[in-house]
């Protein structure tokens, strides 16, 4: 149902349908974080020599399933790339702090990924 605003002009009352606004669903901030940490998962894996996952792809693949609207899909792309540009300016090459890292990423990501599916899958 269409949202109406009423302006009241000289006496006359003018009915005009407001623009529909998208509304984020329930999980939107755990997407973000989820694209942040395959954004981070992107740059660091491959410094530390693991190029069996392409992060990338899966980000895609995870928007392509979502099927975001332009702005949200626009915010899940700035979330990734937040997320590799944070650990761009630490890292240069692997060592065993970015190691940790890649498995908090990973553990995180999990949890989250778990959580999504068991909250909101249809």
């Amino acid at each position: 149902m269409k949202r109406l605003a009423s302006v009241a002009l000289a006496g006359i009352v003018v009915l005009a349908p407001l623009p529909a606004v998208a509304v984020d669903p329930l999980y939107q901030p755990q997407m973000e974080r989820l694209s942040e940490i395959l954004g981070g998962l992107y740059m660091l894996s491959p410094l530390c020599g693991d190029t069996t996952t392409d992060w990338r792809m899966q980000m895609a693949d995870l928007m392509e399933r979502d099927e975001p609207e332009d702005d949200r899909r626009a915010r899940l792309a700035g979330a990734f790339n937040a997320g590799y540009e944070a650990y761009a300016r630490f890292y240069q090459s692997c060592t065993p702090s970015a190691e940790t890292a890649i498995s908090r990423l990973l553990h995180e990501g999990e949890a989250l990924s778990r959580d999504i599916h068991q909250r909101y899958a249809e």
